[in-house]
């Protein structure tokens, strides 16, 4: 899987994307991170890539020309790609949209910075707008970090565990279960009896109990999105008892 993020901070990008499982991804040529300075293609020797605009108002707005330049320059050098600007004004990225990114060879990502880009780019080369919340940040790095992380995790051999991508939250449209690790008592605090069974079903069963309860009780938008078969249900009913829900 490719990424082409287009930044006028490549620096940030690789310096964020040198740790973890993400440099040890790209290490591994599992994925590969590609940035592209729209700065290389402003006409002046200032490498200006902003003006003020038009109708007045506060800060400085990306020009067209330089993005564009460099938008085609990264279509170019690779397969078929959507060019995905990073945007609070975008959809929501979720789940879905992760697993349908991760499905693809390759993907270019727009980080905006000042007030702002130029629309007739927007409305000229890009192809879709992403926003990883309802908030605004100093510009689209973070973002593309996000989009580069979440959807790495999906492409084969990226996680250690095969199963590790199967079992994270989200991944069946619920919320993760509680994890636990040695010692198995801290303070008052003990492990679940039923973890340390050694019964695979019932830890399969509890673990799911506490995915659909803790949706529930977190994040119930998801859970009605979702939707609970008959026997999920009995499940939520025995997490609502034993919470006195």
């Amino acid at each position: 899987m490719r990424f082409d993020i287009i930044t006028l901070f490549p620096a940030m990008i690789e310096a964020a994307l040198g740790y973890g499982v993400m440099g040890r991804a790209i290490e591994r040529g599992l994925i590969e991170v590609v940035t592209w300075n729209p700065r290389d293609n402003s006409r002046d020797r200032h490498g200006t890539v902003d003006d003020r605009p038009y109708g007045g108002g506060p800060g400085m707005v990306m020009t067209v020309e330089p993005l564009r330049t460099t938008i085609r320059a990264a279509r170019a050098a690779g397969p078929a790609a959507p060019v995905i600007y990073l945007s609070p004004e975008g959809e929501p990225l979720d789940g879905g949209r992760v697993r349908e990114l991760a499905g693809g060879e390759r993907v270019i990502l727009l980080c905006g910075r000042y007030e702002g880009i130029d629309q007739r780019l927007i409305d000229a080369e890009v192809d879709h707008s992403l926003s990883i919340g309802d908030y605004v940040l100093s510009g689209g790095e973070l973002p593309a970090m996000v989009v580069v992380d979440a959807v790495s995790r999906l492409v084969p051999g990226v996680l250690g565990h095969t199963e590790s991508a199967a079992q994270d939250a989200f991944a069946d449209g619920l919320l993760d279960w509680p994890h636990y690790t040695r010692p198995e008592r801290v303070d008052d605090r003990a492990v679940p009896a039923v973890l340390l069974s050694g019964d695979h079903q019932a830890v399969a069963r509890w673990r799911l109990k506490q995915a659909l309860g803790r949706t529930l009780a977190r994040r119930p938008d998801l859970l009605a999105r979702r939707g609970v078969s008959d026997s999920e249900q009995v499940l939520l009913d025995e997490y609502r008892a034993e919470h006195n829900d």
